[in-house]
């Protein structure tokens, strides 16, 4: 035992009794003791190591384990397995030409008959590097070599790995295996020139009567073999090549009572098969084919038929939008950007005259695009008609509230999934020149206007029509300006994702987009913001169904 700080030698065995005082102290400068101060420096709790004591005089196996408390290095208590007998027994044989060895992970000797290439304290760092086998070995190729017997022994202890490499220069045979309880290697070198045990003569008289009576019977052997079995086999090959290119009348190597013949009837029993099946096969794929190609013709008849229809009711869609009523009332004074995600689609915008040069104007937002919101638009336009019939056209907010109720009508005795969206987002703005006012409201969509240095917003309701909750529309009444262009945009164009990170465009991009645009025609204001759209949007897809309708008044007659 050794204190960390005192550095004193304790040591006991049978013949030194156990004394207060230690044999010696340790000196860091001494190589004898370098092992000591290595191992604390490495920090390990533990190690086997290899020393020759030449206080004690005695090779030993040293068992050494730190002694802790709290973490702090009081010293290094150790045994040891008394090496000396082990080297003059295993190690110092006599058979000539046999070099027993034990090496350590790093291929560092730890018993070898030449005690001035043990490793000593290698297992703490010690000792020089040239004590190792690697060092003895010629080129780096056999180390490569050693390091895979190592590997391969470390893999699988049991077995013992073999191989030719030159050691000390002399090429010599080496076994070597690996004992996993102390990580050690155990080899063994064999030098075939001084382990000679045979006379060289009798050796080669023997070694030439083996080689003719070997040449006679391998020439016997390979007759036979030509006759009886690569013959009929390459004939029973050509005939396997000739079924695989898909030819079937072959003719198989005659009938025999061997094995070659039983393989050869079994073969033939084969190819009669495959051609049976191979004639099956073709006629249901024949059958098949047709079939395919009917459902394929009847498929594409459907989706033609499909089409047609989309592409009627996308004619028929844009026939019910009051283009020519807009462009007859307001004229340059006014445009429209309508575009269906699909062919056709759930926005629509409506127009209606009235006395005194007053008009109603409105853009809807049906649930849902393609067919689905189409079919929708053709509910809502339906409804809306209806209301304004009853309701005139000074009122928005009237004519949503009846448009609410004539549509809840219109569904609450059909069994609708409850998962299908069925609401309307609608802004209607009332015209009134000859009042010098607009009067809006909106279920979940604004109306926004600008006269070229501002945009105002005017905000609708929360609730769309036929939400499940009862919904309030009220009329907000604002003064009427010819300077002013007044906006209503469904939330595709709003909602519409681009930039670097595919958000949505936002209100208050949508904002900046109509006052950089604002003071320019109309005409091209709507080309310069389907333009600022398309350039955000890059290359993100179209997410649903897109309408902005502005207009303005320059008459108050």
């Amino acid at each position: 035992m050794i204190g960390a700080e005192s550095r004193g030698y304790y040591y006991h065995d049978p013949d030194t009794p156990l004394s207060r005082e230690p044999q010696y102290r340790l000196n860091p400068d001494n190589p004898d003791d370098r092992w000591f101060f290595n191992t604390l420096a490495s920090g390990d709790r533990f190690n086997i190591n290899v020393n020759r004591d030449t206080r004690l005089e005695t090779t030993r196996v040293w068992l050494n384990v730190l002694v802790q408390e709290q973490g702090r290095v009081l010293g290094l208590a150790g045994t040891g397995i008394d090496l000396t007998r082990f080297i003059e027994h295993f190690i110092n044989t006599d058979e000539a030409g046999v070099t027993p060895m034990i090496i350590d992970e790093q291929g560092a000797f730890q018993a070898h008959p030449d005690s001035t290439l043990i490793a000593l304290g290698s297992a703490t760092g010690a000792d020089a590097e040239r004590r190792t086998l690697p060092a003895q070995l010629a080129d780096t190729g056999q180390r490569q070599r050693l390091q895979e017997l190592m590997a391969q022994a470390r893999a699988e202890p049991d077995s013992v790995g073999i191989d030719w490499l030159t050691l000390s220069g002399r090429r010599q045979l080496l076994a070597l295996s690996f004992m996993p309880e102390l990580g050690w290697y155990v080899v063994t070198a064999v030098d075939p020139g001084a382990a000679r045990v045979l006379e060289e003569g009798w050796i080669n008289t023997a070694l030439l009567a083996f080689v003719m009576m070997l040449a006679v019977l391998l020439l016997a052997l390979a007759y036979a073999v030509e006759r009886l079995m690569l013959t009929p086999l390459r004939r029973l090959q050509g005939s396997a090549t000739a079924i695989a290119q898909g030819r079937y009348d072959v003719a198989l190597p005659p009938p025999s009572g061997d094995e070659i013949g039983d393989l050869s009837a079994a073969f033939g029993v084969m190819a009669s098969k495959v051609q049976a099946h191979t004639a099956e096969l073709e006629q249901k794929v024949r059958s098949r084919t047709h079939e395919l190609e009917e459902a394929n013709q009847k498929m594409r008849l459907a989706n033609q038929q499909i089409n047609d229809s989309i592409d009627y009711a996308s004619l028929i869609q844009r026939a019910i939008l009051p283009d020519h009523q807009l462009t007859q009332m307001l004229g340059e004074h006014h445009f429209v950007l309508w575009h269906p995600r699909d062919v056709v689609g759930g926005d629509f915008y409506i127009f209606h005259p009235g006395e005194r040069g007053r008009f109603l104007v409105g853009v809807v937002d049906c649930a849902g695009h393609g067919v689905a919101g189409a079919l929708m638009t053709m509910l809502a336009r339906a409804a809306l008609d209806h209301a304004i019939r009853e309701q005139g056209i000074d009122s928005p907010a009237s004519i949503l509230r009846l448009a609410d109720q004539i549509l809840k009508g219109m569904l609450q005795d059909g069994e609708l999934p409850r998962g299908l969206a069925t609401n309307m987002d609608v802004g209607l703005a009332s015209v009134v020149p000859d009042r010098q006012q607009l009067v809006f409201s909106g279920a979940k969509m604004s109306l926004y206007h600008s006269d070229g240095e501002r945009v105002e917003e005017l905000k609708g309701s929360r609730r769309t029509l036929m939400d499940r909750r009862d919904a309030y529309f009220e009329d907000q009444v604002i003064e009427l300006q010819r300077d002013h262009i007044y906006y209503l945009a469904t939330d595709g164009y709003l909602d519409q994702a681009g930039g670097s990170k595919g958000f949505g465009l936002g209100s208050s991009q949508f904002r900046e987009l109509l006052l950089t645009h604002s003071r320019l025609p109309l005409a091209e204001q709507a080309r310069a913001l389907k333009q600022a759209l398309d350039d955000y949007r890059g290359t993100h897809p179209q997410r649903d169904d897109m309408t902005l309708l502005a207009f303005k008044v320059d008459s108050f007659k």
